[in-house]
């Protein structure tokens, strides 16, 4: 579904990424790994177009997105999700959702609301509460059915479990196991919870400094003799 190709990024002329060549397959869960400062939050924000790049090509579903405003990579079917500021939150709940399904019909926009709702029955209860006062866990929900409205085909989640307890992150985990298996969605996920992410995922890359420093199926990184050394900074 998505290809990035020897793609060199980074905000005006400072260097993140060097030559990056990354596949993400349809359907299935693709994670980046790699310490801090790696460049992955970098990544994604490349592959939805909020960097400078430098030079390479960022190519969606055979067409290539590499000038593409963020705005019709969003109507294209990539939504991105940073791990702050992803939902309104002066905005209610059932707002937010609004918002999300602002070129939708009446009866397509129910249709899109029922199906996030059904994943997400949590927020059933809230639509009159403002977004800000939801619990991390539930902004997190949120912020993925807003994705869900705008009928997204590839999910981009940064850091979805950051500051939450343990319980919400096994949730959120479950969620997207789920967002894969029962709607095909695929999903590009960047995670601090390392293990975990590559225990639910079909393949991994490892950035270091900015580069590739490996690529293939996550369970291969998980058994990696030096895995904690590469990928926790250990």
């Amino acid at each position: 579904m998505l290809r990035a190709e020897k793609l060199s990024a980074g905000y005006k002329e400072l260097h993140i990424l060097f030559e990056i060549n990354a596949n993400v397959e349809r359907k299935k869960i693709t994670t980046v790994v790699g310490p801090n400062g790696s460049g992955k939050s970098t990544f994604l924000k490349s592959i939805f177009g909020l960097t400078t790049i430098h030079s390479g090509r960022v190519i969606y579903n055979d067409k290539d997105v590499t000038l593409t405003p963020p705005h019709e990579r969003t109507k294209m079917g990539i939504a991105y999700l940073p791990q702050v500021d992803n939902v309104f939150t002066n905005l209610t709940v059932e707002e937010n959702l609004k918002i999300a399904g602002y070129t939708l019909d009446n009866g397509e926009y129910k249709d899109r609301k029922d199906l996030a709702l059904d994943v997400f029955p949590e927020l059933e209860y809230r639509m009159n509460q403002k977004a800000g006062t939801l619990s991390g866990g539930e902004r997190q929900f949120l912020a993925i059915a807003t994705a869900l409205i705008r009928r997204a085909e590839l999910l981009m989640l940064d850091e979805p479990t950051a500051m939450l307890s343990p319980k919400f992150a096994n949730t959120i985990f479950d969620k997207i196991l789920e967002l894969k298996d029962r709607l095909g969605l695929t999903i590009l996920l960047v995670e601090q919870n390392v293990k975990k992410a590559l225990e639910i995922s079909d393949n991994a890359y490892l950035l270091i400094s900015g580069r590739v420093a490996f690529e293939g199926k996550a369970e291969e990184l998980l058994d990696h003799e030096k895995f904690e050394q590469l990928c926790i900074g250990i």
